[in-house]
């Protein structure tokens, strides 16, 4: 490992410095004692000077490393000719095309600049087409922060389902009635239900790996065939599992393809943009010359397909194409699995490696982990521990997931290796 030792009082005055200005001391979307002032790679440095290796990358979207030179290249490319005109440019209208030939659902899409608000249109689409006002989601399942979205996605207060728990104020009753929630990976669940609400529901919504949850075998298919069944719209959630679980998605991976499906992260190379994808004739609610005034869908957003951001996911999902990069995407996360196995091994303590290569973490529990429940039931006070004395031995990571991206080396896997063994071994001394 290199040296952590020399510190500098930059990060306090940072901290304090927000604080003055920032609700909480941070920008909300992460752990805000600490400040991060540059990435290279697979690492990042925070404002004393400390050194990382990056499992956040981002939440996701740094997929390449930070700072990747032909990303970077293609950026101050455009950057030198606009970086946005509220109006269509040739690159936008390449990456669309380029994911509409990687993702199986994608016939047309439309820009948006986070995959919250893909998230949002999508389930306006499905209301739109089907002319229904409800929308079934799945327990700690997370679609961005709209209020439809914003119904039961960590909830501490478990209700019968499908009875949904806001977790945010200022969401109106309302909505929350026109969302149902149901346990991920429970078939005999969806098949009742939708036999006795089914021509009430405009869509069902869902990551099809539920934040580190695999779907169970058949689990996927069966929300296929019932959602064709009963008319309903099936969105996949895609903005975390686009181009990250293979190129084409968690459809090319499972072999479902739904009717709409959104992407984010990746897609933007590590600048804000995302879309909602699908089917033609639910897309074409967008176009109102096609559908009329009645069943039109507005959308509009400043900063949509807008050139900056497109020439960078168009130089990322170029280099995603190239030979056994998701080959070595996966090797590297089999790698950190193998280090938290071979670790945790030694400290007697109960566990399980949830997820897929390209997406996964520890649960502190003994029990097999197939819904958000099984989670909420994990020992989450220890893996709090773990994960901060990972922290100080210098692994950047979320709370609940790791993160693997092409641009770790050797050295970071064998900085990783020896982090996750000195975490284990305190973990056991507690």
């Amino acid at each position: 490992m290199l040296d952590n030792s020399i510190a500098q009082p930059a990060q306090k005055q940072w901290l304090e410095r927000a604080k003055g200005v920032l609700p909480g001391g941070g920008f909300g979307n992460f752990d805000p004692s600490i400040v991060i002032r540059e990435g290279h790679g697979a690492r990042v440095w925070d404002e004393d000077g400390k050194e990382y290796v990056d499992y956040l990358i981002g939440s996701g979207p740094m997929i390449l490393g930070h700072d990747n030179e032909e990303v970077v290249e293609a950026i101050r490319e455009q950057a030198g000719k606009g970086l946005t005109f509220f109006a269509s440019n040739r690159h936008g209208i390449e990456l669309a095309e380029a994911i509409c030939q990687a993702v199986p659902c994608a016939e047309k899409l439309r820009f948006v600049s986070s995959g919250g608000e893909a998230d949002m249109y999508a389930m306006r689409l499905a209301r739109a087409h089907t002319g229904r006002d409800f929308i079934l989601k799945f327990e700690g399942g997370y679609h961005g922060m709209s209020s439809d979205a914003l119904i039961s996605v960590f909830p501490d207060r478990l209700e019968n389902y499908p009875n949904g728990v806001p977790d945010s104020a200022g969401i109106p009753e309302p909505v929350r009635e026109g969302i149902y929630v149901a346990p991920f990976n429970d078939p005999e669940f969806i098949r009742q239900f939708l036999d006795e609400h089914g021509e009430r529901i405009a869509g069902v919504i869902v990551e099809p790996l539920q934040r580190l949850i695999p779907p169970e075998p058949g689990f996927l298919e069966l929300l296929r065939q019932e959602t064709s069944k009963h008319g309903i719209v099936l969105i996949f959630d895609e903005v975390v599992t686009g181009f990250r679980l293979a190129y084409g998605g968690a459809q090319e991976k499972y072999g479902v393809v739904p009717d709409l499906c959104t992407v984010g992260k990746v897609v933007g190379g590590g600048l804000p943009l995302a879309a909602v994808a699908g089917q033609a004739d639910i897309m074409a609610h967008f176009d109102k010359s096609v559908v009329g005034r009645d069943r039109f869908t507005l959308q509009i957003g400043t900063l949509s397909g807008n050139p900056l951001a497109a020439v960078a996911g168009l130089k990322t999902l170029e280099i995603l194409r190239r030979p056994d990069s998701y080959d070595r995407l996966r090797k590297n996360g089999e790698a950190i699995m193998g280090f938290l196995r071979d670790a945790l091994d030694q400290t007697g303590v109960d566990y399980q490696i949830v997820g897929d290569p390209v997406l996964f973490d520890a649960v502190f529990t003994k029990r097999s982990v197939k819904s958000y429940r099984d989670v909420l039931k994990a020992d989450n006070s220890l893996a709090g521990r773990f994960n901060a004395r990972l922290r100080q031995h210098g692994i950047f990571k979320s709370p609940g997931k790791i993160y693997p991206c092409l641009a770790l080396s050797s050295g970071d896997l064998a900085w990783t290796q020896n982090a996750i063994v000195a975490a284990a071994k305190q973990l056991s001394a507690e």
